[in-house]
């Protein structure tokens, strides 16, 4: 019989709080964590692919650690953007729901500092920051991490460059005797480093699902297009999972910005998610993603951290990534909670030999998905038109005299003619379009 959160030690309200939300039989990276944790006699370094159960892993031991009797902060959580941030917030909030004594505070940037400042000067014993705001408010004097005894660092390998500058400055803050509690996807020798500077020398290592990316839902696929027919094909691929939701991601806030304004005029049910955009944004797509109210988020790599849907059933990766890492992140994204997903990598010919390089590193096998016939790929660019024809509104501005002159044009015609008549006149259109030529690409390092 698999074992069972209350077997590892976690409380009865918190397990209650799990089993109201469907969450049984601890993941790996929980089984392993959770009792080390509890136990609370060392730095922890935990290696597991997204989608595993981090949150959990760490945050359901520091919720049953936290003594509410003290009216103090006991555990900072540092993330690297504000999407998992108030992901973490929300998650830990749930795990919570039975604790009502436990106070839980979100500190990201992008954000109005007041009111942070505001809510912490209330007693709070936990808090999701990204590190810059964190760093932000122990300038301000806002924040008193004097006793906090739990350092959390999640998703640590997104987040080195940021952390190189103010570790120190945060570390500086916290008491002697703290526990760090480190996770991450993948191992760097970056992420090494860190560990070696400021977590225990007999720190212990937790490595789990580690053989494959994310977990065995994964199919990993490529597509292999020339540049003129790439937004085509990705197209007809959109419209092959028409009402399932997904992820496409870009490498560049332009190439994010360029490939939603296509889906919009093409009526996919859409949203662009970059950096540059504000929270207020960000957070209004988010929630429609959420929500279901749209099916496709176009994203970068930094801005896409922290969606956890369970329901995503495709990536994409429209741009192959520059690093292995941001591979894991990416295709991690879908087959979530046992879910069977689908990562499909979109590759210029010249890149199809670094596929061999990402199977090495990465331990997984990439299989190539089949590319559409150039009929295929006209009929579904005629599909399209006929949506978006469908889909536009009427102008009610029109002069009312120059649309009775052009209902006498059609009058005479039924349904299925006028339809014929478009689509000829569509076609006809489509094969006089000056062919457009290919993009020469600079190979990626």
């Amino acid at each position: 019989m698999p074992k069972q959160f209350s077997d590892l030690g976690i409380s009865a309200p918190l397990v209650q709080a799990l089993t109201e939300m469907k969450i049984v039989v601890p993941t790996e990276i929980q089984q392993k964590t959770i009792p080390l944790l509890l136990a609370n006699e060392t730095d922890l370094v935990g290696l597991a692919k997204t989608g595993t159960g981090k949150t959990a892993a760490f945050g359901l031991p520091i919720l049953k650690l936290i003594d509410t009797a003290l009216p103090i902060l006991q555990a900072v959580i540092l993330v690297p953007t504000r999407e998992l941030g108030h992901q973490i917030f929300r998650n830990l909030e749930d795990f919570a729901k039975f604790l009502p004594q436990v106070s839980i505070a979100t500190t990201c940037g992008g954000i109005p500092i007041k009111p942070q400042i505001e809510r912490l000067a209330l007693p709070t014993h936990i808090v999701v920051a990204t590190p810059g705001r964190l760093i932000d408010l122990i300038q301000r004097k806002a924040i008193n991490l004097k006793e906090t005894k739990f350092l959390v660092l999640d998703e640590a390998d997104e987040m080195v460059t940021i952390l190189k500058e103010s570790l120190d400055e945060i570390v500086a803050e916290l008491p002697k005797e703290h526990k760090t509690i480190l996770f991450s996807a993948t191992m760097p020798g970056t992420i090494k480093q860190l560990v070696q500077n400021y977590l225990h020398k007999n720190v212990v290592e937790v490595r789990a699902n580690m053989e494959t990316v994310g977990n065995q839902g994964i199919d990993h696929e490529y597509i292999v297009v020339d540049p003129i027919e790439k937004l085509d094909v990705l197209m007809h691929f959109l419209n092959s999972k028409e009402g399932e939701r997904g992820i496409i991601f870009c490498k560049t806030k332009a190439a994010v910005n360029k490939l939603a304004k296509n889906l919009a005029i093409n009526r996919f049910s859409s949203g662009a998610l970059h950096g540059s955009l504000s929270q207020g944004i960000r957070d209004r797509i988010m929630e429609q993603f959420r929500e279901g109210h749209i099916n496709i988020l176009v994203a970068t790599d930094l801005a896409a951290r922290g969606i956890d849907v369970k329901e995503i059933s495709y990536v994409v990766n429209y741009h192959l990534p520059d690093v292995y890492e941001a591979y894991v992140h990416r295709s991690g994204r879908t087959a979530r909670a046992g879910a069977k997903g689908l990562s499909l990598t979109v590759l210029q010919p010249e890149e199809v030999s670094e596929i061999a390089d990402f199977e090495k590193e990465l331990g997984i096998k990439f299989t190539e998905f089949k590319k559409p016939s150039s009929l295929s790929i006209e009929e579904n660019n005629a599909l399209l038109w006929a949506k978006q024809i469908f889909k536009t509104k009427p102008n009610h501005e029109v002069d009312a005299e120059l649309k009775t002159k052009i209902k006498t044009v059609f009058h005479h015609l039924t349904k299925d003619e006028l339809i014929e008549k478009l689509l000829a006149n569509y076609l006809l259109q489509n094969k006089n379009e000056p062919t457009e030529k290919p993009v020469k690409r600079q190979k990626m390092k």
